[in-house]
């Protein structure tokens, strides 16, 4: 979208490597109008998976139609593994970091994994996910849980340094802080979060959210945006709530927005 971080952060990464890339755009409205498609490939009412799909769902898309490429790569799994989230800063000990790192790497076929799988495979493309690599996840998780936990106040510190001094990528990306792929689709001054806040809330009203817990089993929504994806979840699965646990949520804060961005007063 206009105003995209992650746009202009690729372009650094091209330049800097002198490589070609292809940026590929789509509007809030686009992106909303595909919402019940993503939500129909997942097979989830998540809030923060769907969010992320839309982008991923899109550009898997526009590759299969436009290119002859079959096989794409993508960083599922770092952020788990690397303790790259935002909430990570506020683990009251490495040992509960370790225990967080290691309950998201379990969860993760229940929302990236399955994000980043199905939107690329509806296409009939492949995707491949190299920080999952059964060998570097082995070893990454081997390091005492002091060495794996934020540093310096940047979170994934220990892969990012291991980058530094290469000249892989520029400082600006390499040490930049963690932004979500949700969020990093769209400007700052208008996240895509918002946009899509904007458009739902005047399809759910305030008397059918505050009876939310009678509509719906199992999780309930606590939002108009939550409840939208479960309306549209249930229309298109009816009682198959049980797929998920609960909503993917930080831990160690009072958030209840699973968004990077509303999560940075909190590092």
């Amino acid at each position: 979208m206009e105003g995209s971080p992650d746009v202009e952060h690729a372009r650094m990464v091209a330049q800097h490597l002198n490589t070609e890339h292809h940026e590929i755009s789509f509007t809030p409205e686009e992106g909303f109008q595909a919402i019940r498609d993503v939500i129909y490939t997942l097979e989830t009412y998540d809030i923060t998976t769907i969010r992320a799909s839309v982008g991923m769902y899109l550009v898997a898309k526009y590759v299969k139609e436009n290119t002859d490429t079959a096989i794409l790569f993508s960083g599922e799994g770092a952020d788990e593994l690397c303790q790259g989230y935002i909430y990570f800063h506020k683990a009251p000990t490495p040992e509960e970091a370790d225990k967080e790192s290691r309950l998201r790497l379990e969860e993760l076929y229940l929302y990236d994994n399955l994000r980043a799988d199905r939107s690329v495979a509806a296409h009939g493309l492949e995707v491949r996910v190299p920080f999952l690599d059964k060998f570097f996840t082995s070893y990454y998780l081997s390091l005492s849980p002091e060495e794996r936990q934020p540093r310096e106040g940047i979170e994934k510190y220990l892969l990012r340094k291991s980058f530094s001094d290469r000249g892989i990528l520029p400082d600006a990306v390499l040490w930049r802080p963690k932004e979500a792929f949700s969020d990093g689709v769209s400007s700052k001054k208008r996240p895509w979060f918002e946009h899509l806040q904007d458009m739902i809330k005047s399809k759910i009203s305030d008397s059918m959210l505050s009876e939310a817990g009678e509509q719906f089993k199992g999780v309930v929504p606590a939002t108009k945006e939550a409840y939208y994806y479960r309306q549209v979840f249930e229309e298109l699965y009816p009682g198959r709530h049980s797929l998920i646990p609960r909503y993917w949520m930080p831990k160690w804060c009072d958030a209840t927005d699973p968004s990077a961005r509303v999560l940075l007063h909190y590092k």
